[in-house]
Formats: C-alpha cells, sequence, structure tokens
C-alpha cells in the first residue's frame, strides 16, 4: 500500500517513519524556490487545521510555519510587531466585530478590483 503525501513535513518524520517496522519515507530536498512555494501551501494548510480544531497544538503548527518563513525572508518579531501595531493604528484591529458587506461608490477603483480578484479569494 502506497499513500502519497507530496507535501511538506517536519524534519524528523522521515526518520520517525524509517523507524517504523514495515515503513519506508520516500522524499527530496527541495530546491529554495520549491521550499518558498511549499511553505507558502504549509500557511495555508496549517491555517485550514487550526480552524477545524482552534487548538493550541495547530495554532503551535501554524505559527512553526510563520517563524519558518519569517527567518528564511530574515524578518525578526520586532519588524512584525511593529508593522501590527502601525496597522493597528492606521486601521484598527479586529476587536469590534466589523463585518463589510460592500462599499457603494459611482467610479471603478483599481485597488479594490484587485484586492476582491486576489486568487486565495476565490476558493472560499
Amino acid at each position: 500500500m502506497r499513500y502519497i503525501y507530496n507535501k511538506l513535513v517536519r524534519d524528523k518524520i522521515p526518520h520517525q517513519i524509517n523507524n517504523e517496522q514495515g515503513r519506508k519515507a520516500n522524499y527530496k530536498i527541495l530546491s529554495d524556490e520549491q521550499y518558498i512555494k511549499e511553505l507558502d501551501k504549509k500557511l495555508f494548510e496549517e491555517a485550514h487545521e487550526f480552524i477545524e480544531e482552534y487548538s493550541v497544538e495547530e495554532l503551535g503548527d501554524l505559527m512553526e510555519v510563520i517563524f519558518t518563513i519569517m527567518e528564511i525572508k530574515n524578518i525578526s518579531i520586532q519588524q512584525v510587531e511593529e508593522a501590527r501595531k502601525i496597522k493597528e493604528n492606521k486601521k484598527g484591529g479586529f476587536k469590534d466585530k466589523i463585518y463589510l458587506i460592500d462599499v457603494e461608490q459611482e467610479h471603478a477603483d483599481e485597488r479594490e478590483e484587485m484586492e476582491l480578484n486576489k486568487e486565495w479569494r476565490k476558493n472560499s
């Protein structure tokens, strides 16, 4: 029996699989370009798993992917927190539970069109 995963996994997973009798993990080491693409996919996977369970463990998995991306992109937690605070001061947070239904305006806005046509929005 073969189970196909084709996904990025934590570093120790292949070793753990290979230590189990009757199991063999086949894997490869990704190029930097492939690695970034797979981290992006993993980010969505872990976000969906967190949403399904809202568990601390799943949040930890999501944070692990985020921290890995931060490390690769050379982004510090201080930079993230500074950016978060700037945006919160400018646009607010999410505490007031505001749900935007639509915006009426006279003329088309290229910025709005781009925002509404982002690829990830097409699947939600």
